[in-house]
């Protein structure tokens, strides 16, 4: 019930600074409040009481906690742009000091999409592949660590990645895109080789039910993952020259949503 307050907070936070924006006559586009408060309402459905339960018990729950705690939640809220909309509604001083953040050395580093994708795709390995699940199936504090760090490590590299917000010295799109290959595939090679050799280990599950697990982690976290690219590749020059036609109407209908991103 906390985590739900919480959340339902920082949703009217964000629905009152919207708001504050388009009474003094400002300019924020609805679609990008709609995405954020649709990536509040999945953390609230991954966050829920009855999946947070099952999820101790039952492995198929847990990846789908994951889902949508570390993978798609994140998407929404990047795409909602938190940082940008902040620094339209923050008096002066409080503005400052949240574009000095973004312009620290040690936030650029840790925000680096390498760095982001270790944090992330690593956090993974680790999980799954060393005895910290099982461990975490006994002690409940653990299995709440493992839920921050999926959404805090999910949304550090879709940021990373796709974020929309003003950072200084932004890695190039190449870069990012290589990164997001990278990551996809040690992604997808994470759930096959859960898969195939019964990953995680010394769990009171049975083998059918993690090769369920690593299943829906593998086609579910490629969906995912499509979705940024989707949006990665709609930053590109190209997508930008089809924001700036004076008529879509022309346009192939998947490249017309790209323009979307540049409104």
């Amino acid at each position: 019930m906390v985590l739900l307050a919480v959340l339902s907070a920082i949703a009217a936070i964000y629905a009152g600074s919207y708001w504050y924006v388009r009474r003094r006559g400002g300019k924020w586009p609805a679609w990008r409040a709609l995405s954020f408060v649709l990536g509040i309402s999945t953390l609230m459905a991954g966050g829920s009481p009855p999946l947070m339960e099952r999820a101790h018990h039952d492995i198929y729950s847990h990846m789908v906690q994951h889902l949508l705690i570390g993978m798609f939640a994140p998407i929404f809220l990047v795409v909602g742009a938190p940082f940008t909309l902040a620094l339209k509604t923050l008096p002066a001083a409080p503005a400052r000091r949240l574009m000095a953040l973004l312009k620290h050395k040690a936030f650029r580093v840790a925000c680096h999409p390498v760095a982001a994708m270790v944090f992330n795709i690593g956090g993974m390995y680790v999980l799954y592949l060393s005895p910290l699940y099982a461990e975490s199936l006994a002690k409940p504090y653990l299995h709440h660590v493992i839920h921050f760090h999926f959404l805090a490590a999910g949304y550090l590299f879709t940021w990373a990645i796709i974020g929309p917000d003003p950072v200084p010295a932004r890695p190039s799109f190449q870069v990012r895109a290589w990164v997001l290959f990278f990551s996809i595939a040690a992604h997808a090679f994470l759930a096959k080789y859960m898969y195939a050799h019964f990953y995680p280990r010394n769990v009171p599950f049975t083998g059918e039910a993690i090769r369920s697990a690593a299943q829906m982690m593998y086609y579910w976290g490629d969906l995912a993952e499509l979705i940024v690219a989707f949006i990665l590749f709609a930053q590109t020059p190209f997508a930008k020259r089809l924001s700036a036609m004076p008529s879509r109407r022309s346009i192939w209908p998947p490249l017309a949503w790209l323009t979307l991103f540049f409104q």
